[in-house]
């Protein structure tokens, strides 16, 4: 009973945030010259496509593992006071499950994955901002005689270091835990194009 509890909250979290629709706030008008706002200052939304790469270190042990994430993730305005999050997210992972090679094997993990970031401020600068990142989600494991599922849960904390309002790299350290299978955690560096 506590397992099913377990995995209807790790489930409720992120299956919650998704009925909220997605909507891009328009223009605020400008009151003035030199008064122009972007709509993601003034409305406090954004949209981040984001592409990282990385590498899981199996445990027991640190066999190293390719990790490759992509995904898509909308900040929204009137969540910047939840304590969970104020970005919801959606993200495919495919990860080299094999004994050998870094790149690909025939056994590999393919994850679909929900979440929720909060995003905060770092003291003393603006052009380092920090997150955590809790997702929830199925992966498959392939290359044997049938396809394996899974449920998939993972906690990130990571800093976003801005080059501007559209450029950005993510860092991130990942703990996870697949049902059935030891943990791991995966350092990860990527790139994020918001708009």
């Amino acid at each position: 009973m506590k397992n099913i509890l377990r995995v209807l909250i790790t489930l409720a979290v992120p299956a919650l945030s998704v009925t909220v629709v997605l909507a891009q706030a328009p223009d605020p008008p400008s009151s003035g010259a030199g008064a122009q706002t972007s709509a993601t200052e003034s409305s406090g939304t954004s949209t981040d496509l984001f592409v990282m790469i990385g590498s899981d270190f199996d445990r027991p042990g640190l066999r190293p593992r390719a990790n490759y994430n992509i995904g898509i993730g909308h900040t929204f305005g009137f969540l910047k006071k939840d304590p969970f999050g104020d970005e919801l997210t959606f993200a495919y992972t495919y990860e080299n499950s094999g004994t050998h090679g870094f790149l690909h094997t025939p056994f590999g993990e393919h994850t679909e994955s929900l979440g929720i970031m909060k995003n905060f401020p770092v003291p003393a600068t603006k052009v380092v901002t920090g997150y955590t990142w809790i997702q929830s989600g199925i992966t498959s494991y392939t290359g044997n005689a049938h396809v394996l599922n899974r449920l998939d849960s993972g906690l990130s904390l990571g800093a976003i270091v801005h080059f501007n309002d559209h450029n950005s790299i993510w860092i991130q350290e990942s703990y996870s835990k697949v049902v059935t299978v030891p943990w791991y955690t995966t350092p990860s560096i990527g790139y994020t194009w918001s708009w």
